[in-house]
This record gives C-alpha cells, structure tokens and sequence, in this order.
C-alpha cells in the first residue's frame, strides 16, 4: 500500500511539474507576443473601470484572451488604472500596454483652427468633431462668450492654432483656452506695439490685425499691408479694403464682389465709413497681431492683389489706377 501511494504522489508532484512548466512557458510567451503586429486599436477605460473592462475589450476585437494570464500581470503590477482612450500599438506586449494605462497615457487628439476663420466657421468645425463632448455648440454667441468672462462679441477672440485634447474633453474646453490663448497673445502685442499707432486699444489693434490676416496671403507682406493701413489711418483715409465688405454681407455674399456691394453702406463697410470696422473679422494669427503691432514703414497707400497672393503697392492714386488696370481689368 505504501509503494502505491508513493507512486501515486511521484505522478502528482510529476503532474503538477509537467503543468507548471507549461503555465511558466504559456506565460513567458504572453508576455513577449504582441498584442497587435499591424495598425493601432484603441481601448475607451471609463471612469471606475477595471482591467477585466479592458481586457474584454481587446478580447472582442480579437487581440487577446481573458485569462488566468492577465490576472496574474494585473496582480504582479499592482496598478491603478486610469480613465481615458488608450492606443494599442504595433510590437506593444501585454506589459507594456498595461503600464500605458498606469502611467495614464491616453490618446491624445489634435485640432487646428485655421487662420482668417470666422468664429462661425470655427464653431461648425467643431460641431463637425464627433471627438468632442458638445457642450458650448447650441450656446448664442452671447452666452457663450458671457460663460467665457468676455462682454465681448465672439468674433476674433480665438486664437488660430493648433490645440491638443484627449477624448472627453468638450468643446468648450477647447474654447476656452483657445480665448485664453488669445487674450495672453494680444496682451502682448499691444504691450510691445510701436509708439505712435492711431489706436486706442488693444481691441483696435485684434480688429486691425483680423484685416491683416484676410488681405496679405503671403507671409512677408503683412506687416507691408499693416503699414499701408496704419498709414490711412493717420491721414483720415478710409481703409477701402474689400474682406470688411465681404464680411458684412454675410451669408448673402455669393463670392463676386460688385460696385453695389462697396456702395451698400453698413457698419464693416470701409468704403462708406471711416476709421476701423466695430469688430474683427476673422480670427488672426499671432503673426498677424505681430504685424499689427509692428507695420512697415514706406509711403504706400494703396495696394492691389495680383492675383498670384501677392499685391501691388502703390504710393500714389494714380499708379495705384494704373495697377488696377493691369492686374484686375487686364484679368477681366
């Protein structure tokens, strides 16, 4: 009876030998296999979610199996999951994807706003963003502003750049730091402006700086049209530019500016009124608000587009008339 027991416990402890060198070897593999060898998976961890959440996840996309071999990393590891979107990789192993969560590095998005946008344009390019938490689309301009701390119209008041967020994340919130961004800049532009600017204020020098960035496409002649601008300013000249016309008529403009449009008096319009329009047009750029603070000198006041992004400047009304008649009647 002895021996028989001993044979028995030497093909139990052999057993258990055979079956933890297989589980030793099962595992040492997990830990090695990639989890995705071609393109990227992404994994939504909501808040109080734990790692069997995720590791479902991976399992309905086929990546992994739900196993004895994820508790045993989740209980060697020790970490506390954070809540987010998280990238799977190429070449990315169990270990690695799972300390991305601990260290709590999720996917993070980008969204550009274009220089010269409207705030209208902007705000459909955001209602667009299905990566976006809506919060901020169906507020009036005027709440939505007010809930920003400005008494101000929208217009203009966000910065062109190009701003990261994670998913969650709301429009608002990626609102409200583009205006941050905003105010910082153009305080600073109008604490190092040139002396001697016919402005009042740093909200003439944003308006200004919004008509910079419609009319000069081209990099190096913004602060060349900031001075003609600059220049019509002080001699009491009206700005005549053409983007305030546009601007005013809205919706209603079809893309072809007509002699009516520039006798059609309202508030943007700078070929029947003086001095800037009441608000900006478009939203500039930090260069533009450079160029604002700091025109070119020179004696241009005038300038044509050539119709190749660049402009003719003209110091005087009659060859500004002859190049008229060349770059836009010649195209006509």
């Amino acid at each position: 009876m002895r021996r028989i027991f001993l044979i028995l416990f030497v093909l139990v402890l052999l057993s258990g030998l055979v079956g933890g060198g297989w589980a030793l070897r099962e595992y040492r593999a997990f830990l090695d296999r990639p989890l995705i060898e071609q393109g990227t998976a992404r994994i939504w961890l909501p808040a109080g979610g734990t790692l069997s959440t995720v590791v479902g996840d991976l399992e309905r996309l086929g990546l992994t199996r739900s196993d004895w071999r994820w508790r045993l990393l989740g209980r060697q590891q020790g970490v506390a999951l954070a809540a987010g979107e998280y990238a799977v990789d190429p070449g990315m192993t169990p270990a690695e994807w799972l300390s991305r969560l601990a260290d709590g590095q999720v996917v993070r998005h980008r969204f550009t706003i274009i220089e010269g946008w409207t705030v209208a344009e902007l705000r459909a390019a955001l209602a667009r963003d299905s990566r976006l938490r809506r919060e901020a689309g169906t507020l009036a301009e005027e709440t939505l502003m007010a809930r920003l701390g400005c008494a101000c119209p929208a217009e203009g008041r966000f910065l062109p750049e190009t701003y990261f967020f994670q998913r969650g994340d709301s429009d608002f919130d990626l609102l409200s730091r583009s205006h941050a961004a905003l105010n910082e800049t153009l305080a600073a532009a109008w604490q190092e402006r040139r002396d001697g600017l016919p402005l009042d204020s740093a909200d003439e020098l944003l308006v200004l700086a919004s008509l910079i960035e419609k009319e000069a496409r081209v990099a190096a002649e913004r602060s060349r049209v900031a001075g003609v601008f600059v220049r019509r300013l002080q001699r009491g000249m009206r700005l005549q530019t053409d983007p305030t016309v546009v601007y005013g008529l809205g919706p209603e403009f079809d893309g072809r500016i007509r002699r009516v449009h520039l006798r059609t008096d309202h508030p943007w319009n700078t070929y029947t009124r003086h001095g800037l329009p009441p608000t900006p047009i478009a939203l500039p750029g930090r260069a533009a608000l450079d160029a604002a603070a700091h025109p070119a000198d020179g004696d241009a006041l005038y300038f044509v587009a050539r119709g190749d992004g660049t402009h003719h400047f003209s110091a005087t009304l009659a060859e500004h008339n002859r190049a008229v008649d060349r770059y836009i009647r010649g195209r006509r």
